[in-house]
């Protein structure tokens, strides 16, 4: 008996040890965000595990970050990982998942409406999302969103689960071919071969509708608020970007998480369209466009004397900053381009003089210089390295700062123009640093401070900084942008600067093809912000275009290339300041800082006078001497923005005296013209100069 129970008890053991290794098997690791861990069948969702954890999070959670991956909640967990749910509280993950989901829930609304409707794409955008279609009897118009709208909140309110599938290439291509979405078979064609592909059912059913994405999304269209959603317009969009394809409708929308957040953002494209610079620049007559100079801006007389101040201060303070000026060519040699890498990553957005040579097709001609082929330059590099070049430069030369207000031409697509926020002939406040590995930080540094200093005087408060590293296409080893990268990283850190004070974020793949790049983005008075200024450590461009100095050791090598803007173009850079401004500039801005306005016609010598005393002082200053009513002259003077209104009559003659009234219906005061004359005289001063 004793030998039986041995035995048995042996099989036993080893029945529930077998048993405990596959259960121990079949266990995954969980860790947290707070640093616990947590046990979990293989195969677990991150939906169960928020389950686990309670109702209020299982409830609260939208996806979920599996080592750092964002996924569905329903994605199955198969191995040891890291775990963090997404929520509400993760707003900026949260608002591209509902902006993404409101593209799907878009796109099946107008399906139900027009069914025999073609869907195509459908991404989130920085504040929204948009959806293109091929209609299949008329575009869609501004008309159709009401219904469409409607139909959204119906979908949402079904609250149908949102499902994940992974399908294979020819199972998509046949799809869509069977259902008639001919655009979606025709990209569904174009993709990996033998690679699980993936589509979302909203609803599950055997006829739910789906579509093509990567995803993720939301757990089901009940997550998304009704009433934070509006669909805003209509346009026309060409099939994957191509002006030959076929013309679709895009319908636009803005989305956002709850309807406080939405009602906000109307509220401020509210205020926008008050700020629009192109209605401002019309009112007080800046510049104009008309479509015989596509993308390029004709400024007015106003407008140049804003620019020409905007100028004349950008110049002080490079003078300042120890930066020499230059100018260089507008057109240079295809060849040259060539070299500095532009013509094989650029060739579509430069202008090319001219655009084909007759019977020569052969790049080898044309880069050996034996074509006459040139290129009106897109930026201003390539010349300052040319520049550089002339004359030996030592180690002790260094740093060397050139800049230029250069002139550049970039072949925007016709559909990207915007007043004189996107245009196609620009000018930059560009400049070109060469200096040593050793001064890189402290130039970095100076920069920063300097960049500081220019938008705080042009009346902006705040901005961000963002590193932009490297792109997919990109020149240059991974050691130099592992080196590139990093020394950016350290030179703000010098700074004090990459802190959450100043929005420091690291932006993956958004650095130019040749450096990565800090970028600069100033927030506006109504929220809104803009990327204007960059900095960016260049290694390449050196290299390519052989600059060099000679250093302490005798030896040749090569720069460190920082290329760097403060406003950008000074087109964009100047609706950026009207629509932050909204027309009322700073009196050392203003094109016109007073008008000398007349009440009756018995004042118009004495408005000539005061005119002139204001002149001599150095002011930009009209008079209005026409037979018009006070007030209208008000009216119109304040639509055009004017600071102050210098109001004269009768009294103010015989007196000597001004009524200074300024803009916005501040209080008029009268007061002797010659401290109106230091008052003015005083506040126009612009801020370098103070």
């Amino acid at each position: 008996m004793r030998s039986r129970w041995r035995r048995s008890s042996t099989v036993d053991s080893a029945a529930r040890f077998a048993h405990v290794a596959r259960t121990m098997s079949d266990l995954i690791h969980l860790t947290l965000p707070d640093g616990s861990v947590r046990e979990a069948a293989r195969g677990t969702t991150a939906a169960e595990v928020a389950a686990g954890i309670g109702p209020g999070l299982a409830k609260a959670a939208l996806a979920a970050r599996i080592d750092g991956v964002l996924v569905d909640l329903s994605r199955p967990i198969e191995a040891d990982a890291s775990l963090a749910l997404v929520t509400v509280k993760d707003e900026a993950v949260a608002l591209d998942l509902a902006r993404h989901d409101y593209a799907h829930v878009l796109a099946e609304a107008v399906q139900h409406l027009f069914p025999r409707t073609q869907i195509t794409f459908g991404p989130a955008t920085d504040d929204g999302f948009y959806y293109d279609f091929a209609p299949a009897e008329r575009p869609f118009t501004d008309e159709d969103l009401p219904a469409i709208e409607a139909e959204m909140r119906r979908i949402i309110a079904r609250d149908h689960p949102l499902i994940r599938e992974e399908w294979d290439r020819d199972r998509l291509v046949r799809h869509f071919a069977d259902h008639g979405e001919t655009f979606k078979a025709e990209w569904a064609a174009t993709l990996p071969d033998g690679e699980p592909l993936t589509v979302y059912k909203a609803g599950g059913e055997a006829d739910a509708w789906l579509d093509l994405c990567r995803g993720p999304h939301l757990p089901s269209t009940g997550k998304l608020d009704p009433a934070a959603f509006k669909l805003t317009r209509v346009s026309g969009a060409y099939w994957r970007g191509d002006q030959n394809n076929a013309m679709l409708s895009r319908i636009y929308g803005t989305g956002w998480l709850n309807k406080k957040q939405l009602d906000a953002h109307l509220t401020m494209l509210a205020e926008a369209a008050k700020r629009d610079h192109r209605r401002i620049g019309a009112d007080m007559d800046l510049f104009h466009l008309q479509p015989e100079a596509q993308g390029s801006v004709f400024w007015h007389p106003k407008g140049y004397v804003l620019w020409r101040a905007l100028e004349a201060y950008m110049r002080r303070r490079l003078d300042a900053g120890g930066y020499a000026e230059v100018k260089t060519p507008q057109l240079m040699a295809a060849a040259q381009w060539e070299r500095s890498g532009h013509w094989g990553k650029y060739r579509e957005n430069m202008f090319v003089v001219p655009d084909e040579i007759p019977g020569t097709d052969d790049d080898a001609a044309i880069f050996s210089g034996t074509a006459d082929l040139l290129a009106l330059k897109p930026m201003n590099c390539p010349a300052h390295v040319l520049i550089f070049r002339q004359g030996i430069k030592s180690y002790r030369d260094l740093p060397i700062r050139m800049a230029e207000f250069g002139c550049c031409h970039r072949n925007e697509p016709h559909g990207a123009l915007h007043g004189i926020m996107r245009v196609r002939q620009f000018t930059q406040d560009d400049a070109h640093i060469f200096c040593r590995a050793d001064q890189l930080t402290g130039e970095v540094a100076r920069f920063c401070d300097l960049l500081d200093v220019v938008y705080h005087d042009l009346g902006f408060d705040s901005y961000a900084i963002k590193l932009a590293l490297r792109p997919d296409k990109r020149f240059g080893s991974e050691e130099m942008w592992d080196w590139s990268e990093q020394s950016l990283r350290d030179a703000v850190a010098a700074t004090g600067r990459a802190t959450a004070d100043f929005g420091w974020a690291e932006l993956p793949g958004e650095g130019a093809f040749y450096a990565p790049k800090l970028e600069f983005h100033l927030t506006d008075a109504i929220g809104r912000t803009w990327q204007v200024g960059t900095i960016q450590t260049d290694t390449v461009l050196p290299e390519r275009l052989d600059a060099s100095y000679i250093g302490d050791d005798g030896e040749r090598h090569r720069p460190i290339m920082l290329h760097r803007a403060i406003l950008g173009s000074f087109e964009r850079f100047i609706g950026i300041l009207i629509e932050h401004h909204a027309g009322r500039f700073p009196l050392w801005l203003a094109p016109v800082q007073a008008v000398v306005a007349t009440i009756v016609s018995d004042a118009d010598a004495y408005a000539s006078e005061v005119a002139a005393a204001l002149a001599a002082a150095g002011l930009r200053v009209d008079t209005d001497l026409r037979n018009e009513k006070i007030n209208y002259k008000v009216r119109e003077h304040s639509l055009a923005h004017v600071p102050y209104l210098i109001v004269v009559g009768r009294r103010e003659a015989d007196e000597g005296t001004v009524a200074l009234r300024p803009l916005g219906g501040g209080e008029q005061k009268v007061m002797a013209l010659a401290e109106a004359v230091a008052l003015l005289t005083a506040e126009a001063v612009p801020p370098d100069l103070r």
